[in-house]
């Protein structure tokens, strides 16, 4: 590992030495006001946000170069817009309006990353897309399923790649290449990156590795007091002798056993036949082994180690796609046509604490899919319309070892040990008409038919009174917003859409120890969950110099998917591993409601200095017949607030990210809040933290540029809403860019 990033080192010490054009500064340009931001996610063709009504947010180059983060699920946390989950340093879960997981969608290039596997739990897929490769990152709040189909209920997080560069010159090919190396101390994080893009008149390559090393994440310091103990480190296992030992931790803030390996790899071709343009996009991420932290800090009542090893195999993401970008005709103005394969293993490996039996469950899921889009502007009408397919394969097996013998035995797996498989039929139109310079009215239909099947062969662990399960359901989904722009700097929109989440082959048919004596079983009678949402939003800009905004939304879930308890041949628990666990499933909840507020403010000051600030406030409940009762994956108020400097070669920004506490009232204890990784593990707390932060870059000359960060300055502690890991405690980080 060291000699890789040497030579990543050297490599950039050969840009330095050899660039011929300036190094462009990372810059945080959240505090720029536009007015005609450009957007790609919500048509799935450029349109100008002011005409639409959905919130949206953009993450371009320049901010994530500036943000500078070790992960594309820190970068996300890094907007204020969006609360990032933690169970292990090697993950992420982005929460949207309190939806998580498989309730937002998360598309790369154009490409849906949800498959067939994707929980309603927490999800570590987002550190799969290399965020040195982003050229831009877009926030879909909402339901956004006329577009995109299932899984939108929350919104999505729409990723977008580089792409090479053709040349300009005839008979000149342009070369182009960027690298980098960073240092984070409370990660102990190495990495390095290099991209190299070649181009000529109709054909152009990128080629991008991204290599990211880091160690036992060191928490802060500065501890609650009321809660002076509260996600210590105080113990870890470690087998002696050939007996597994709780071995004291001689430094509590040092989260040991939570640093991972990963790398990334990224393969572009642009190339031109005739009239057509072509994008083939490979691209590949693949870790170590990644501790699931906050199980191996688990303990019983006895203070005794639950387990002695639980971790995440490889987790493994292969992209292969073909984009065809389609000339005009009289059908369409625009079009194109993606068919990608995706093919993603991920595995789980766990032993419970003085147990011979290391258990090994593996998961690999293949996806194929189609999508064509077009768009065609009539008079004052520009219409976006296409269809799109789906299909997944999942494979699920399972064995148990025994690390004293070395003798395998069977095991139940996650999934269906037959295979199982999920369809995905779509076509959608999508208009918005331009009825005067003032008013926008935009409106959208889909229709969707899926289809699952999975096949359950070995019934020896669990009699399940069935042999397969296969689900058909239709699904429609509209939205209805108009914008109005009543004068000078003036926004004001309002939209109402409906989204669906039908369920997936981890929603029906899996076993799964969820925790705390838990076991969930499958529930073949799940429904389609489906919402319908509004939102209002105005804004205002003075100036090109002051900005402030709000919106205010309203979500009802019918047939709302969450765990609860449920019973198995008419009993409430059953003996799994050893012991006895009480028995849930996932079940369609008749009713359930969210709703929030978010506000922001932007300000400039001369041509140097800007100020901005945002926050998120959101509630949810289910609603039964003995009163509402907390929904989960709800957020505490959540937000950021930052002032940005820039002065020729150097830029700088002092920024705080907070978090309002959650308080036990508003845990829902059935599901995924986690309450036994909270201050309070009975009932459920958590308490507010804010961070001080502090940024910078420098020109050093043409050929480089230097970036320097201290984050949580103050070195406290804490842990964001629902994770079972504590956040970086004082952070240095250093960086060295170069490109030629």
């Amino acid at each position: 590992m060291k000699n890789i990033f040497l030579s990543f080192g050297l490599l950039l010490f050969s840009f330095v030495v050899t660039a011929q054009e300036k190094t462009p500064l990372p810059r945080d340009t959240a505090n720029e006001i536009n007015l005609n931001e450009i957007t790609v996610s919500a048509t799935r063709f450029k349109e100008n946000s002011i005409f639409l009504p959905q919130k949206i947010v953009s993450i371009n180059a320049g901010k994530i170069a500036a943000y500078n983060q070790q992960t594309t699920a820190e970068l996300l946390s890094q907007s204020g817009e969006v609360l990032v989950q933690k169970s292990q340093l090697g993950g992420g879960s982005p929460v949207i309006r309190g939806f998580e997981a498989n309730k937002i969608l998360i598309v790369v290039d154009g490409v849906r990353m949800n498959n067939a596997i994707f929980r309603g739990g927490h999800l570590q897929n987002a550190i799969t897309v290399d965020n040195a490769m982003l050229e831009k990152t877009e926030i879909l709040f909402g339901p956004s399923s006329v577009i995109y189909g299932s899984d939108a209920l929350g919104g999505v997080l729409s990723f977008y790649t580089k792409d090479p560069a053709f040349s300009n010159t005839p008979g000149k090919t342009a070369i182009s290449g960027n690298a980098f190396v960073r240092y984070a101390s409370a990660y102990s994080e190495k990495t390095g990156h290099f991209d190299l893009s070649i181009g000529g008149k109709k054909i152009a390559s990128l080629t991008s590795v991204t290599v990211s090393d880091f160690g036992s994440l060191e928490q802060g310091s500065n501890y609650y007091d009321k809660f002076p103990n509260w996600g210590k480190r105080n113990f870890y296992v470690e087998r002696i002798n050939g007996i597994d030992s709780m071995v004291a931790n001689k430094n509590p803030d040092k989260q040991i056993e939570s640093g991972y390996t990963q790398y990334d790899f990224l393969q572009k071709l642009l190339f031109k036949t005739g009239k057509l343009q072509h994008t083939l996009n490979f691209q590949f991420s693949t870790t170590s082994d990644i501790n699931r932290y906050d199980r191996l800090t688990d303990v019983n009542a006895a203070g005794i180690a639950r387990s002695a090893e639980w971790y995440y195999g490889p987790q493994k993401r292969l992209l292969a796609a073909w984009n065809i970008s389609l000339p005009s005709s009289s059908l369409y103005d625009k079009g194109q046509v993606v068919t990608a394969y995706q093919d993603v293993e991920e595995s789980r490996h766990n032993r419970n604490y003085r147990s011979t039996n290391l258990n090994h469950r593996e998961e690999r899921v293949r996806i194929g899919s189609i999508n064509a889009d077009f768009f065609k502007k009539i008079g004052k009408v520009e219409w976006s319309y296409g269809g799109e397919i789906t299909y997944n394969k999942v494979n699920s097996t399972a064995y148990a070892e025994n690390i004293s013998t070395g003798v395998l035995s069977s095991l139940d797996t996650r999934y269906p040990d037959g295979g199982s498989n999920t369809q995905s039929y779509a076509v959608y139109t999508t208009g918005l008409y331009k009825i005067s310079q003032k008013f926008t009215l935009n409106g959208g239909l889909r229709f969707t038919h899926n289809r699952l099947y999975a096949n359950f062969i070995d019934k020896t662990f669990f009699p399940f009174p069935y042999d397969d399960i296969e689900q058909g359901s239709n699904a429609v989904s509209g939205n209805l917003g108009i914008v109005a722009l009543p004068g000078q700097g003036w926004k004001l929109s309002a939209l109402a859409g409906t989204g669906f989440r039908t369920p997936n082959v981890d929603d029906l048919s899996k076993v799964f120890e969820s925790g705390n004596g838990t076991l969930i079983v499958p529930n073949p009678n799940l429904k389609p969950e489906k919402t319908i949402s509004y939102e209002i939003s105005v804004s205002k800009t003075i100036a090109k110099k002051f900005s402030a905004g709000a919106t205010a939304w309203y979500s009802n879930l019918k047939d709302a998917l969450s765990t609860d308890f449920s019973t198995l041949n008419g009993s409430p628990t059953i003996i799994y591993n050893g012991s006895t666990s009480d028995i849930i499933t996932v079940v369609n909840k008749n009713k359930a409601y969210s709703w929030g507020l978010s506000a922001n403010i932007n300000a400039s000051f001369g041509k140097h200095v800007s100020f901005s600030s945002l926050i998120n406030y959101i509630y949810g409940r289910i609603k039964e017949s003995a009163g509402d009762y907390p929904l989960d994956h709800i957020p505490p108020t959540f937000g950021k607030t930052n002032i940005t400097g820039s002065f020729g070669n150097f830029n700088v920004e002092l920024f705080a990210l907070y978090h309002a506490a959650k308080n036990s009232a508003d845990y829902n204890l059935r599901g995924e809040d986690n309450q036994q990784y909270s201050a309070d593990p009975i009932r459920g707390f958590y308490p507010a933290w804010a961070t001080a932060n502090f940024r910078a870059g420098y020109r050093i000359n043409k050929y480089a540029a230097f970036q320097l960060a201290v984050e949580n300055i103050f070195d406290k502690f804490y842990r964001v809403f629902a994770s079972g890991l504590g956040a970086p405690g004082r952070n240095l980080v250093l960086t060295l860019r170069g490109n030629f």
